[in-house]
């Protein structure tokens, strides 16, 4: 087995999703960062903190900078956090002025947690793309099948009769509501948690509620009315959210695994899995995932309720287990929306028999 089924070579096409996972590779995390240095830069000069030479150095070098990546490992295993080590690597060649201009009134954590607010982002849009194309698939579904009896079950027992469109209606809304809420908690997921060494934003003189703004604007963010160094809420808004989109998904899953069933024979798939032993055999292999992928964003849902125990005004503890977690989720969330897709075109009535 493997550390991260997301990215293994033959586990990765069941459980991973490419386009998602190149928000979470060591380039897209450090072109972050840098656009987040080159955004400050441009702020801090627009209120007259940063001399327009020096912005300009600053953004030359921005745009050239190729990174060590052995040197930002070494740096973070020392430090960390990696912002020392890029630092370092981001000065070299400017002048002593410029070079100080640079990161002026920042610190590690701003830095950080911008790049991690603005590749979630991009991540849950893929998600919203993904989930309005269920919903349309669905809702397509419900329009040419869904006045088609089928048998209700309540405590998995056959009850009465019902409308497929009633059993359709049972995955179609929770994801509508999902594309709802990730609108809601887009203000507090993906807003610019930035304040300086103790989140005062004091660094930033008298404007920094106006620089921190521009920033946001700069960046595609929403500007945050303080820094959020500690206050973590709206990042576990956003595993919720993650888990919200794998259950629903999940629900859609283990009904398909159970309609499946021969004995049951209300859906008939194509393209199942096969069998070592038994060749007969079209395993629901799509919709068994679906309920893993729910159950595993589940249990991980709780370990971002342990990050919001940050001490006092910064914490190592607490801030590291979020990016243990948060990728996880979000791989997990977009494999869901893949699957589903996947799945939900090779589903179909199974013809009744008289």
């Amino acid at each position: 087995m493997t550390a991260s089924i997301f990215t293994h070579p033959f586990l990765g096409p069941l459980f991973g999703d490419e386009e998602v996972a190149s928000y979470f590779t060591a380039a897209a995390d450090i072109e972050a960062m840098v656009a987040f240095e080159t955004a400050l830069a441009e702020a801090e000069a627009e209120f007259g903190l940063v001399e327009s030479a020096e912005l300009e150095a600053i953004r030359a070098r921005m745009a050239e900078f190729a990174p060590d990546l052995g040197a930002l490992a070494e740096g973070t295993a020392r430090d960390g956090v990696v912002v020392p080590s890029l630092l370092k690597q981001l000065r070299t060649g400017l002048s002593e002025t410029a070079a100080k201009a640079l990161h002026k009134g920042a610190t590690s954590q701003d830095v950080i947690d911008a790049s991690l607010a603005m590749r979630m982002q991009g991540v849950s849009l893929v998600l919203d793309r993904r989930l309005a194309a269920l919903t349309d698939a669905l809702t397509r579904w419900s329009l040419e099948a869904g006045q088609r009896p089928v048998m209700a079950h309540t405590r998995m027992q056959a009850a009465k009769e019902t409308r497929f469109s009633r059993k359709l209606a049972a995955w179609t809304d929770p994801l509508v509501r999902c594309r709802l809420k990730r609108e809601a908690i887009a203000p507090q997921a993906f807003a610019l948690r930035m304040g300086g060494a103790v989140g005062d934003r004091a660094g930033f003189g008298d404007r920094a509620d106006r620089i921190a703004e521009t920033v946001a604007s700069r960046l595609g963010l929403y500007a945050a009315p303080s820094s959020l160094h500690s206050e973590r809420d709206g990042l576990v808004e956003l595993a919720n959210w993650f888990s919200l989109v794998t259950g629903a998904l999940g629900k859609l899953g283990q009904d398909a695994v159970l309609s499946l069933q021969n004995e049951v024979g209300e859906l008939q798939l194509s393209g199942g899995g096969g069998s070592s032993a038994m060749p007969h055999k079209n395993n629901p292999v799509g919709a068994e995932i679906l309920v893993t992928l729910a159950r595993f964003n589940a249990t991980l849902v709780s370990g971002m309720h342990q990050a919001l125990v940050h001490e006092n005004e910064r914490s190592g503890a607490a801030w590291s287990l979020e990016w243990m977690i948060l990728p996880q989720m979000a791989m997990a969330a977009a494999a869901s929306t893949r699957t589903a897709a996947d799945l939900l075109g090779n589903l179909s009535l199974a013809d009744r028999q008289e």
